[in-house]
């Protein structure tokens, strides 16, 4: 028997997968930037008046097209009320363009292991691109059209692919992978979502893509992607495990062993398959009830929820969707850059927690995070008000802004338990191991 090592296939591979990973982080950054443009473009299609400074003087700046102007009857000049009914059709339009990517995520992440075992996981990858392609070129498009319903379809499908892949590729990832690789492999997952965060960001940039003439290049660059990830995944070998353990083919399964490996002697592979068959034939079934109602499976289960729980209410989610937004409201003159800042050092820290995780800790560095937030929350919670907000301003922002401050504190446990995105399922099971050794695979379908 050969020893673990690296191959040539093996290394395209995972490159191949982890495109998908990429495109996760790029969906989610990509919005925050371009904001202002965005919304003042909704103003342009819808014809509200354009009657914030701050808004005109964006188009301007930003528009190689005359500043559109709209012309009332002298009875009929808009009210108040119907200034701000306008101001908030726009605000409800632009929270949809960013929360509909999140809906469709949510919907599509319980489907992820059914179409992989259906299809198989490279089939299924190739599936999940049309999405892709189909949400990008929607958004590609949005210019020439009702721009607030491209976006909001095309992020809505875009969502429904990133949740789709967010069970696909660590488990495609973990099963192509040696053993004693499969960790360090399986970090490339989370790695490539933090890196497509800080590329949208850059891109996103007024002298790149973030203008008004090209913004919408940007939004609907990931068909690039997903052509690309397409053709790639001609060449990719299926998982062996799939094959040997879902579809009993075991031929094809050290063929595709053999194209992984670099080596005709697949035989400890094939004997790890083997076990791992036996054991799940051999083990009970326990159903989504029964994990809460079992008292043998109720306190990993309360362990694993929390620690989604805390993940989400932690505030990250808001910065990475707004916080262009957030550091405009807190005075920063250049809030791209700012928003840039945070995509570097969210890159650089979860590469930092990876490197500590099996030194430190998981738990350990779970609880360090979390007990710097809930003091750096009441400090920036306490800025807000005292920076003369109104309540209702700081109810807003608290979370975003309390998290972008503290993102060398948060980050650890946030790559630690992101569901689909930070969380590997394997780093769960040894969280939760000293609790119980059987079943654990079915806290998958709550992760």
């Amino acid at each position: 028997m050969t020893e673990d090592k690296i191959t040539g296939t093996l290394v395209f591979t995972v490159f191949t997968a982890a495109l998908s990973s990429f495109q996760f982080g790029y969906d989610i950054g990509v919005i925050n930037a371009p904001q202002e443009i965005i919304i003042t473009h909704y103003r342009h299609i819808l014809g509200v008046p354009l009657d914030d400074r701050k808004a005109t003087d964006n188009y301007v700046i930003n528009s190689t097209e005359a500043l559109p102007t709209i012309t009332y009857p002298a009875n009929s000049i808009p009210a108040g009320e119907e200034t701000m009914a306008s101001a908030g059709l726009i605000t409800m339009l632009w929270s949809l363009s960013v929360s509909s990517f999140a809906v469709g995520g949510m919907i599509a992440s319980f489907f992820g292991g059914w179409l992989g075992d259906k299809l198989g996981r490279i089939k299924a990858l190739m599936v999940a691109n049309i999405l892709s392609l189909t949400g990008a070129l929607l958004m590609g498009f949005s210019k020439l059209g009702p721009s607030h319903i491209l976006i909001i379809a095309g992020r809505s499908i875009s969502g429904l692919y990133c949740g789709l892949i967010s069970g696909l590729v660590p488990m495609y990832i973990g099963e192509i992978a040696p053993t004693t690789l499969r960790g360090a492999l399986g970090t490339f997952h989370q790695l490539a979502i933090v890196t497509g965060i800080l590329i949208s960001q850059i891109i996103g940039l007024e002298f790149i893509l973030g203008n008004h003439d090209l913004w919408h290049i940007m939004l609907g660059l990931s068909a690039v992607r997903a052509l690309l990830q397409f053709l790639l995944l001609f060449f990719c070998p299926e998982s062996p495990r799939y094959l040997y353990i879902k579809l009993e083919e075991e031929a094809k399964a050290k063929k595709s062993l053999k194209r992984l490996r670099g080596s005709d002697d697949v035989t400890k592979d094939i004997n790890e398959m083997k076990k791992e068959k036996e054991e799940a034939s051999s083990e009970q079934k326990v159903s989504v009830i029964q994990l809460f109602t079992n008292s043998s499976y109720r306190q990993p289960i309360i362990v694993s929820l929390m620690l989604h729980v805390a993940q989400q209410f932690s505030g990250i989610n808001g910065i990475f969707y707004y916080s262009t937004s957030i550091f405009q409201t807190a005075g920063i003159s250049q809030p791209v850059y700012a928003t840039i800042g945070v995509g570097a050092i969210n890159l650089v820290f979860t590469v930092l927690s990876v490197l500590l995780v099996e030194k430190a800790g998981r738990r350990s560095l779970f609880l360090i995070g979390m007990s710097g937030m809930f003091f750096c929350a009441i400090f920036m919670s306490v800025g807000l008000v005292l920076l003369g907000g109104s309540v209702v301003m700081w109810l807003e922002h608290r979370l975003g802004v309390s998290s972008n401050e503290v993102q060398i504190l948060a980050l650890p446990p946030g790559c630690l338990c992101r569901p689909g995105e930070y969380l590997n399922l394997s780093q769960l099971r040894v969280l939760i191991h000293h609790f119980t050794r059987d079943n654990t695979p079915c806290l998958a379908i709550l992760a």
